[in-house]
């Protein structure tokens, strides 16, 4: 069964402290406690059900057909070299290499591939801001003083 008997006694003190906030102010204090001493009985004696249910809800399901790996093998070795793509890389940049020069001295074929290539890369250039190098001290002093709100 999943868990413990503590999570029984964890059941049965709710059951105390729900029993005694809902009689507190109807009952004595004799039968606040006798009926706090039912309620941790029923509580702990039906938290067995209820951690059973929960164990079998949120236990995984078993994968069928899988062979089941000794316990033994697990962990004790890791594979962790990649392959050698220095020979596919190579071909995939002469192909482009290729590709590029035979764009330039084809220039009736045009295809997505070959307009990327002409096209080329732009770098963003966004618009410059203006420099306060040239501004007055007392221009710079007004500006501060709009920026900080005095």
């Amino acid at each position: 069964m999943q868990g413990t008997w503590r999570w029984n006694v964890v059941f049965g003190i709710t059951g105390v402290v729900l029993t005694v906030l809902f009689s507190i102010g109807n009952n004595p204090l004799s039968v606040i406690m006798l009926r706090s001493l039912y309620a941790f009985v029923t509580f702990f004696v039906l938290a067995y059900p209820a951690r059973y249910m929960f164990a079998a809800i949120l236990k995984p399901p078993a994968m069928i057909g899988e062979p089941q790996e000794s316990d033994e093998a697990k962990g004790h070795s890791l594979d962790v070299t990649t392959p050698d793509e220095g020979e596919d890389l190579n071909e995939l940049l002469k192909a482009q290499m290729q590709g590029a020069a035979s764009a330039e001295e084809q220039p009736e074929m045009k295809g997505a591939a070959t307009e990327g290539a002409e096209a080329g890369f732009q770098p963003l250039t966004p618009p410059q801001f203006v420099s306060a190098a040239n501004k007055q001290p007392e221009e710079m002093a007004k500006a501060l003083r709009h920026l900080t709100g005095e």
